[in-house]
């Protein structure tokens, strides 16, 4: 078993238009890349109280519904200050009404994107694979009226 040496809680936020279309929330991070909102557990977070704090701290967004049975996994290598660092991102589905967002410091810019362009926008293979993912598990559970 790999010994993380990070562990953070990501979010694929959505909201549904007027016709029942999903569109995700991406951010545009100040290093370059879209990806997703995610940050690091804090001491005495639970995975979920994570995933509200970053979704707060990154957007403004306080309105979120967890959806149930979905919980994915990417785990990736980096450098930081030459040291290789071992990083596992857990991912959540989250629902929100609320399309109104306000960046933090780390970003520069956001998106609320239809799934194809959100695929497109997204930096990361590994993303982009937790974004099929999600799409296929919420496709299956929203029904057109």
């Amino acid at each position: 078993m790999t010994m993380y040496d990070e562990i953070s809680i990501g979010s694929v936020l959505y909201i549904l238009d007027t016709n029942f279309n999903v569109n995700y929330l991406i951010l545009n991070y100040s290093y370059g890349h879209w990806d997703f909102p995610k940050g690091n557990i804090e001491n005495g977070e639970s995975e979920l109280d994570t995933i509200k704090r970053e979704i707060m701290e990154e957007t403004g967004i306080t309105d979120i519904n967890f959806i149930d049975d979905f919980r994915q996994q990417i785990s990736y290598r980096y450098k930081k200050k030459f040291k290789l660092v071992n990083k596992l991102v857990i991912y959540y589905i989250v629902e929100t009404k609320s399309n109104k967002v306000v960046l933090s410091f780390e970003h520069v810019n956001f998106a609320w994107l239809n799934y194809n362009d959100a695929l497109n926008r997204l930096s990361f293979d590994n993303s982009k694979k937790i974004l099929k993912n999600a799409n296929e598990f919420l496709s299956s559970k929203i029904k057109k009226y």
